[in-house]
């Protein structure tokens, strides 16, 4: 009797571990999302830089780009573009991406003391 309960324990345990390898990934605190469609921007979400907004806007009507543009905040600052998108034009939006607007540390003055 033991020896069974042991044994459903074993294997409930095991697909509980298989279960969490699979399905939590890390994600990060997601700044911003733009989903574009046919070239046009179709929703977002988020604080996006304005000047990034617009060079990405721009390329997305010459290209006629169906895609979805994310930044991500884990450790450091990713972006995160479409597997749709050529890499061309995935190098073109990343380098007008500002990473060093976000990678700017937060100084603190409350707790600075005179």
């Amino acid at each position: 009797m033991t020896l069974t309960i042991l044994k459903i324990a074993f294997v409930l345990l095991g697909v509980a571990l298989i279960y969490l390898l699979i399905f939590s990934g890390k994600k990060g605190l997601v700044l911003f999302e733009m989903h574009f469609k046919q070239g046009r921007l179709a929703s977002h979400k988020g604080k996006i830089p304005d000047k990034f907004e617009k060079e990405c806007r721009a390329i997305a009507k010459t290209e006629k780009l169906t895609c979805s543009i994310k930044c991500e905040r884990l450790n450091s600052v990713r972006l995160n573009i479409s597997a749709n998108v050529c890499n061309a034009t995935t190098q073109r939006i990343r380098n007008l991406f500002p990473f060093e607007y976000y990678d700017k540390k937060q100084i603190d003055n409350s707790k600075k003391s005179s």
